[in-house]
């Protein structure tokens, strides 16, 4: 498997694989009409820019890994309720 493709499926590294994968599936679905998918666009890019946000305050934090493992990352939306996006 490619690098980069290791790196996109990757639990650890990417928080969005699930949002990212129902948007394909939505895709193959509709017959690649974008239209009937925006839903779940909009869900990806607000998953993308809430674990963007806590990866940069996690740099400034200077807390490493910048990007928290999955397991971290249930933790902190089990805290919170769920998925705030």
């Amino acid at each position: 498997m490619d690098k980069n493709v290791r790196k996109v499926r990757n639990q650890d590294t990417n928080p969005c694989i699930d949002e990212s994968d129902a948007s394909l599936k939505c895709l193959d679905a509709h017959n690649y009409d974008k239209s009937q998918c925006s839903a779940y666009f909009l869900r990806y890019k607000n998953c993308r820019k809430y674990w963007h946000s806590m990866m940069l305050q996690r740099r400034r934090a200077g807390l490493k890994p910048d990007m928290p493992t999955a397991n971290e990352r249930q933790e902190l939306l089990d805290a919170i309720g769920g998925k705030p996006y």
